[in-house]
């Protein structure tokens, strides 16, 4: 009893320091008002912290109708969220609109270049790095995008110049030396881009992807001797890289030296098993069809590996084996390949095995493959006729 007696006044006691607690905070906000919520500030954490499309959410509850409210910023984190949100049209709209209430900071130059740029209004871009001044100095970036601007407007020698002169002020960032060698290969002046890419590769320690691509740019303008001087050199110092050796083995083949990318092909084949099948491929193009068929037996995939034998047995003129490829080539699905079933018909054929020939024939829908098998019905019958023709 005594128990609950205890109980029952420490609950009277708590009830009592409640109601007195909240009469006390009544009474301190009555004297006291709310402080409204910056919703402005608010939007400004939100968007520092990555969180931009909340921090429109935030902006939409700004009176733009206050005359105490600071629109330069409003529009500028508006501006900011959109971009970052990759709206680029209402990020332009709203930083033009900072910039028209008062916003002087040259960053918002910065960030409607960038806009611009993104837009592809490329005047504008330029334009806008102007106007930041010597802010737009202090940024490599700004500078490429200023060259790059001016090379998409055809002005190719602006394009130079200021790549040149985002070189002087900074001189270790090699961008600029980068983008003047494709600049250059764009512009046909090939010689002038292997001697400037050979000295870039050589300043800035350059990885394989810039060997890639500047033996490719070489390539794709098909010049072959300078692409493959580039790509012989990025072989040697990145043995083991894949795209290299296949990038070199195709500069090799657009000039038709299979054997070439054959070897190339063969040596990348250690490291990737998968590149076998090309370089069989390869060897069957240039006429080397033993060393070819030596390729093929370890390819692995079945399929490829069949098709691919099939094609060699047939250049080597053995059509008995070809022939006796049939249950392989049904058990793997070849045959539903109309070119793969015309060979096929076609060793037959060779073999003697008119009949089995006739069967895989009846088959053919493809129109080119239909008259060639009408063709191979007729000689077949001068073979039954005349068969010393066919010896």
């Amino acid at each position: 009893m005594k128990y609950r007696i205890r109980i029952a006044k420490q609950i009277q006691y708590f009830l009592v320091i409640f109601i007195l607690g909240y009469c006390s905070s009544v009474a301190w906000a009555s004297e006291k008002k709310v402080q409204p919520t910056d919703f402005i500030e608010l939007a400004a954490v939100m968007l520092k912290d990555g969180h931009s499309d909340r921090a429109l959410l935030a902006l939409q509850s700004v009176d733009l109708e206050n005359k105490k409210t600071d629109l330069a910023r409003f529009y500028t984190l508006q501006g900011l969220a959109y971009m970052n949100l990759n709206d680029l049209e209402a990020a332009k709209d709203s930083l033009q609109q900072a910039v028209k209430n008062g916003q002087e900071d040259p960053a918002i130059f910065i960030y409607l270049a960038q806009v611009y740029f993104g837009l592809k209004d490329y005047k504008q871009t330029i334009q806008a790095i102007v106007k930041a001044g010597d802010q737009a100095n202090k940024d490599a970036s700004l500078i490429s995008l200023k060259a790059d601007s001016y090379w998409h407007l055809k002005e190719a020698d602006a394009a130079i110049n200021a790549l040149n002169e985002g070189q002087k002020i900074f001189p270790g960032d090699f961008r600029f030396l980068k983008r003047k060698v494709f600049y250059f290969v764009e512009l046909g002046l090939y010689q002038e881009a292997t001697n400037l890419g050979r000295e870039y590769l050589k300043r800035s320690k350059a990885a394989a992807a810039d060997y890639i691509a500047l033996g490719n740019a070489l390539r794709l303008s098909r010049e072959y001797p300078e692409a493959l001087s580039i790509l012989e050199i990025a072989r040697l110092q990145f043995p083991n890289d894949e795209m290299i050796a296949k990038l070199l083995a195709h500069t090799y083949l657009d000039q038709g030296k299979f054997n070439s990318a054959a070897f190339i092909l063969e040596q990348a084949a250690l490291l990737n098993p998968a590149l076998q099948a090309e370089a069989a491929e390869i060897y069957r193009r240039a006429g080397r069809f033993h060393k070819a068929l030596t390729l093929n037996e370890s390819i692995g995939d079945q399929k490829i590996k069949l098709k691919q034998r099939l094609s060699i047995l047939l250049a080597l003129k053995q059509f008995e084996r070809a022939a006796n490829m049939e249950s392989s080539l049904y058990r793997t699905g070849l045959l539903e390949d109309q070119d793969v079933r015309y060979a096929l018909a076609y060793a037959l054929f060779s073999s003697g095995r008119f009949p089995e020939a006739n069967k895989h024939l009846d088959h053919l829908k493809n129109a080119e493959l239909f008259r060639k098998g009408t063709e191979l019905r007729r000689l077949m019958e001068v073979c039954k006729t005349e068969p010393w023709q066919c010896t």
